[in-house]
Formats: C-alpha cells, sequence, structure tokens
C-alpha cells in the first residue's frame, strides 16, 4: 500500500504548476486518499455510509447518515440557540428537500441547495403569513403567492426578496390591485378596483398614481388626466366626462380616492429574516474537530500531523487563506510625482464639464448627439477666465467627447452626478496603478475604488465614438449586460509644453469596487498562446493578474443565475461580434469565503453569511456567491485550458465583467494575425476575425462557468 500512496501522491503533486493550486505558495496534504484501483475516479463516493447520533462538544445534535465526518444522506441538526434542520444533506451541505425551523417558531419547508433555501418552497413565519412560491439564495425570486395576517393576498412575480415583475394583491377588504411593481411597491402600469365599483387604470409610482392613467365610477363617468407629485402632494390635471346618466354630476374630482382613501391601497411589508439557513455553522468531530458553513467550505482548527493520516480517512485539508487586509493598489499621486498636474488638469475638467451640465430629463436621444464632431473645447489658463476658475496648474485646453450622450450614460446607469464629482475631484488623491498595461495605457483608480481612469489611444477614441451608438442601445436595452461602463471620454492638451502634449482617457466603472477583499483575479479570453503570467510563483499575490493557462479553478453559479449568465455573455458577445471588435476578456474576481469565526474576529473583514445589505447589491458579475472546484493540469496544457476537476470545492463571492472592448480588427490586427499564424497554432492566438474570437471565448468561458449540481 506504501507503493500505491507513494505513485499517487507523485501523480497528483510533483508535477502540478500553478494551475493545480488554491494559492501557488500553500502547502496542503493530499485531498484525496490513495486507491488500488485504476477506475476509482472519486474516493469520496467509495465512503460508507453510517447511521450516528452525536452530541456535539458545543452542545449541539446530530442524528441521521454521516459519510466521511460529514453529514450526508437524511439527518436532523439541532443547534444551541434552538434552529433546527431536518431533510436531505449532501458532503455536510443541506441539498435536496429539507425543513428549517427557526426558535421563533418560523418555518420554511421546500428545496435547498448548497444550504441555501432555493428552489419550491414554503416559509411561515412566526405572525403567521405564508409564502408559497419560488426562492433563489435565501429570497423570494420568480413566482410565488403569499397570506399576510390581515387578510391581504399577493400573487405574482418576486424578485431578490421583493414583489417585482407582474402580480396581483388582493385587500381584506375586497380591492384589488393587478399590474406592475418594482422593488415591491406598486409601480408601472396596473388596475385598481375598488369593491365598489371605482376603478383607476394608468401609471404608478412608489404606491401611488404617476403619469397618465383614467379614473371611473360605477355610473360610468370617467377622469381622464395626468398624476404627479408636487412639493410632497400628489397633483393631478385632467378632463372629465360624465356618463349619460341624468343623474351623474356635472364636475367630480378623484382626488378624494387617492388622498383621504390612500390606506385602502397600503400594502404590507416583507419581513426581514435576520438570521438566514446559510448563517449556521456545523459541528463535528471527526479524526479533526471542525467546524463547516451549512452552505460548505470546511476549515479545521484543530488537525493533526500528517503520521495521523490512515488509508480511507477523507479529512479536509488545512486551508492557508491570504491575508484578509489586503494592502490597496496603486500609488498615490501627490505633489511631486510626475503626474501630478495631470491629475489636476483631470480634476479640474471633470467638476467643470459635470458641475455645468443639468440633468438629462430623458433617456431618448437624438441622432445628433452621437456624432463625432460633437465635442467641447474649453481653456483653462492658471489666471482664470470668464468660464472657469484660477487654478495652480500649467495652462491647458480640455476636451469633452459627446457630452450629452455621456451624461445620459450616467444617468442611465444610476450615478449622482454629485457622487461622480466628488470621487474623482474630491480632497483625496487618485493611485495610480503600479505598471502599465501591455497596451501602454495608463490606469487610475479613485480613492473610493468606484471608477477607473485609463489612457488611451486615438485609434481607441475613434471606436468609442463609432460604436457609442449601438453601445448605448445596448447597454439601454440589456440592464446587466457585462461589458464595461463607460461614464465619461475626455482629452488634456497641454499648452505649456514646447511640443503639445495630447492626453485623451475614458473613465469606466472600477469591477473590483468591493468591501471583499479580491484575492485572486484571472483575465479570461481563450487563447492559450502567451497566456501565462510571466511571474515566479513566489511573487504571484492577490494583485497579480492571472490569465487563462493559470487558470486553477471551474467557477459554478446556481442555477438561475447561469442560465443569465450564458443569455448575457451571449448577447454581448454577439454585440462585439456586430462591431468587429476583438481581444476583449472576461476579468473574474473571486473573494475565497473562509468558514472559520475566529479568523473573522481577528482580521474584522465582513462575510457573505453576515452582511446583511450584501443582498440587496447582488446582481450579475456583482457580489455573487458560487463554488469553485479546483482543477489540475492534464499536462499538455496547451491543448486544453481546462484542467480536470479534483472534487475540491471552496465557498466564494464573484464578481465578473468583459473588458477591453476598443479594440477593432483594425490592418495591425490582420497583420499581426498572418505574422504569428506562421509561427503558431492559429487558432491559440489573440489576433483573430472577430467572429472566430467571439465562438472562441464563449466556448472557452462556458467551459470556466458551469452550473452548480
Amino acid at each position: 500500500m506504501s507503493k500505491v500512496w507513494d505513485r499517487t501522491f507523485k501523480k497528483h503533486h510533483l508535477p502540478l504548476n500553478r494551475r493545480s493550486l488554491v494559492f501557488p505558495t500553500m502547502s496542503t496534504p493530499p485531498t484525496t486518499p490513495p486507491s488500488t484501483s485504476e477506475g476509482d475516479s472519486n474516493p469520496y463516493e467509495q465512503q460508507t455510509i453510517e447511521h450516528v447520533d452525536r452530541h456535539l462538544p458545543n452542545g449541539d445534535f446530530y442524528t441521521g447518515n454521516w459519510r466521511a465526518c460529514r453529514p450526508h444522506g437524511t439527518g436532523k441538526y439541532l443547534w444551541t440557540d434552538g434552529c433546527m434542520y431536518e431533510g436531505e444533506w449532501r458532503r455536510g451541505r443541506a441539498s435536496g428537500r429539507g425543513k428549517f425551523l427557526w426558535p421563533t417558531g418560523a418555518m420554511y419547508e421546500g428545496e435547498f441547495q448548497n444550504g441555501f433555501m432555493e428552489g419550491f418552497g414554503t416559509y411561515t413565519s412566526c405572525s403567521g403569513d405564508t409564502y408559497w412560491g419560488n426562492w433563489l439564495q435565501n429570497l423570494k425570486h420568480g413566482h410565488g403567492k403569499k397570506s399576510f395576517p390581515n387578510g391581504d393576498y399577493y400573487d405574482g412575480e418576486w424578485k431578490h426578496g421583493f414583489r417585482n415583475g407582474h402580480g396581483k394583491y388582493v385587500w381584506k377588504n375586497g380591492n384589488e390591485y393587478s399590474g406592475d411593481w418594482m422593488a415591491g411597491a406598486i409601480h408601472g402600469r396596473g388596475l385598481l378596483v375598488w369593491t365598489d365599483g371605482y376603478r383607476y387604470d394608468g401609471c404608478w409610482k412608489d404606491g401611488l398614481p404617476n403619469g397618465s392613467g383614467t379614473f371611473k365610477w360605477p355610473d360610468g363617468s370617467v377622469y381622464v388626466g395626468c398624476w404627479s407629485m408636487e412639493n410632497g402632494t400628489l397633483q393631478q390635471k385632467g378632463v372629465y366626462y360624465p356618463s349619460q346618466n341624468p343623474s351623474s354630476p356635472t364636475t367630480r374630482d378623484p382626488d378624494i380616492f387617492f388622498t383621504l382613501g390612500q390606506s385602502d391601497f397600503e400594502v404590507c411589508p416583507e419581513e426581514v429574516l435576520t438570521v438566514m439557513p446559510t448563517m449556521k455553522k456545523l459541528w463535528f468531530r471527526g479524526p479533526s474537530k471542525s467546524a463547516i458553513s451549512f452552505a460548505g467550505l470546511t476549515i479545521e482548527d484543530d488537525v493533526e500531523g500528517d503520521d495521523d493520516w490512515k488509508e480511507g480517512d477523507m479529512v479536509a485539508p488545512t486551508m492557508r487563506w491570504p491575508p484578509m487586509e489586503i494592502k490597496r493598489q496603486g500609488e498615490t499621486i501627490c505633489a511631486g510625482h510626475r503626474n501630478y498636474e495631470l491629475m489636476l488638469n483631470l480634476q479640474l475638467g471633470i467638476r467643470h464639464a459635470v458641475g455645468k451640465q443639468s440633468a438629462p430629463t430623458s433617456l431618448d436621444l437624438k441622432a445628433s448627439a452621437f456624432d463625432p464632431k460633437e465635442k467641447v473645447w474649453t481653456r483653462f489658463p492658471p489666471e482664470g477666465s470668464k468660464h472657469t476658475p484660477p487654478h495652480q496648474s500649467c495652462d491647458f485646453r480640455w476636451k469633452d467627447y459627446c457630452p450629452m450622450v455621456f451624461r445620459t450614460l450616467r444617468k442611465l446607469f444610476k450615478v449622482d452626478p454629485a457622487d461622480y464629482m466628488l470621487s474623482i475631484c474630491g480632497d483625496n488623491a487618485l493611485r495610480e496603478l503600479s505598471s502599465p498595461g501591455k497596451s501602454g495605457s495608463f490606469f487610475y483608480l479613485t480613492s473610493d475604488d468606484r471608477y477607473m481612469i485609463k489612457t488611451v489611444k486615438k485609434s481607441e477614441v475613434k471606436v468609442l465614438l463609432r460604436m457609442l451608438p449601438s453601445y448605448y442601445k445596448h447597454v439601454r436595452s440589456f440592464e446587466n449586460t457585462l461589458v464595461t461602463r463607460f461614464f465619461g471620454l475626455h482629452c488634456v492638451k497641454l499648452a505649456a509644453t514646447t511640443v503639445q502634449r495630447k492626453v485623451r482617457f475614458v473613465i469606466m466603472g472600477n469591477l473590483f469596487c468591493t468591501e471583499y477583499p479580491i484575492h485572486r483575479r484571472y483575465d479570461l479570453k481563450g487563447s492559450s498562446h502567451g497566456r501565462i503570467t510571466d511571474k515566479p510563483e513566489t511573487e504571484i499575490d492577490e494583485t497579480t493578474t492571472l490569465k487563462d493557462l493559470d487558470l486553477n479553478f471551474i467557477f459554478r453559479l446556481q442555477k438561475s443565475w447561469f442560465q443569465e449568465f450564458c443569455r448575457q455573455v451571449d448577447k454581448d458577445s454577439e454585440f462585439l461580434e456586430q462591431e468587429r471588435i476583438m481581444d476583449y476578456s472576461l476579468l473574474v474576481g473571486v473573494h475565497f469565503i473562509p468558514g472559520d469565526d475566529t479568523e473573522k474576529k481577528i482580521t474584522g473583514t465582513p462575510h457573505a453569511d453576515d452582511s446583511e445589505t450584501r443582498w440587496s447589491s447582488i446582481k450579475l458579475g456583482i457580489n455573487m456567491s458560487a463554488r469553485v472546484e479546483q482543477i489540475m493540469s492534464r499536462g499538455d496544457i496547451a491543448s486544453d485550458l481546462i484542467g480536470e476537476p479534483t472534487g475540491e470545492f471552496h465557498n466564494v463571492i464573484l464578481y465578473f465583467g468583459i473588458i477591453d472592448i476598443l479594440q477593432d480588427y483594425d490592418i495591425s490586427k490582420k497583420l499581426e494575425h498572418a505574422y504569428k499564424s506562421m509561427q503558431y497554432d492559429p487558432t491559440s492566438i489573440s489576433a483573430v476575425d472577430p467572429r472566430l474570437y467571439s465562438k472562441r471565448f464563449r466556448d472557452f468561458i462556458f467551459r470556466a462557468f458551469t452550473e452548480d449540481l
């Protein structure tokens, strides 16, 4: 057996490159025991299932099926605080049908997936309201029905825990609303019918009429008008049409129904769960005392040495996490820095351009707003002028490209002008990233990490201006688009230098603006030539951008998120292909979730299971809970970018988006393709036709990201 162990250890550990490790400098015991059979690919499945009744050291109790030192099968777990889960388990995670009870008397019974309430289930609160319907990551999401303790009833769509979409709400007094909802409030187009025959059919906003609508009395009289909120009161303008009934009054005002009778259509608020099932920890004593989160990842706090490993043991390896408090990237640009004056010029220009502009009233733009010639030059002399303030920098000129379009884009992306100016032009200086990108561009981060400023070439400016109409249409059509969000395109012309220098730059959203430290970041294209970091393993840290051949994980998304991810990647890739764009990539940031409470107390870092506000900010590519499965190189890394899954999983929070979308397939890229094709496999290089690039990109991304089963 020792020979089998030695052979297996060498097979799995000696040839490994950085792809096969969670962190390159980490040393771990083998994650699987040696096997005597060539066909045994998953030793975990070979472990026997036993029934146990265990009183745990911290006072918890578990009874049920057990395999490899964790619940697996069916079982019941009782926590000392009174919570209880009874149902199906898979590898220590609640998965399948189950029931979770809170000490308050609240209960959820339905489907679980990886510790989350997910799928179809029924929740009954301690106050008596009941929800039947679909769930996603502990939140009501999809179609569902809910009855409230006061007798109200809702049947319709939900999104991230709130009534959102089309739905019907029936009050206990018989009044009924059928129409659109947003974030839990009546919002959009809908019909409200009173029990005594009154009806309002029209537009709503935040639970009140807003916009055009029609109010109808039981005798057939109609008021057609427009409603709006002014100075905190509901105002209306319209025309009254009496019915043909002789007793119908000649004048009427529906205002009384929406002011004095507003309580008739107030909806019940949603209950907020303070303890989610995924916040619970499981304790057990196997070969070592361990704690695992209800949703997964094992972190050991008292592991014996290698001498205690025995054949068949399934002890999870000790996980050495990178530091939770990660140093902020970049060098602060202060007086004396080579780009200090450029930063001042940029801030002066932004403050001037954004401050003088009025907020757009509509998202609809005329074709003339997209004209590449639509630009504004402003001169900034040091002594100031009629339109510009005095400053301590050199004389420069400032150019705004398509200002109306980018102003409207900021409105579309819900960017407040004051916050935007404060982030870029506040008292805190910008930070310059330590080294320019491969293209020669420099990157600057705002002090709050919300925005990234990138210097761009003239050719890239032309590409952005050319594609701006279709870009605007695309991001307006797809709220969850993964393509880069652009907020401004500008140019600074330094007039005081002997050779007039132009610096063009674009302002973008920073993909990794988060309170969670990003432990690993990957730039994925789907090509293999040159797609490996040139840093020695000892120098790779959380700021290193790894590439395709460095990828050591498969990203596993929840079913609904995976489906949305695939749809959006397809739409975004089609858009870029139509615009003849290539050389873009998917930038992925990974935050690993430690399960050790002691470590959280030491570092003070918030995590997914204890952040109540995180749920409200989850969207595709932002704050997404997922799992990663570690992969191992198959040897010939150039032949297959995705390695062999190892069966070792980790809980993570993901951030991702499509970046570098300003490179079209111009003559230089065609020449690069022709030259490199004579030296390398044409399918392995980045410079290929946009159609082939799009297909290769999607094929690779849909293998790197899969559904979490």
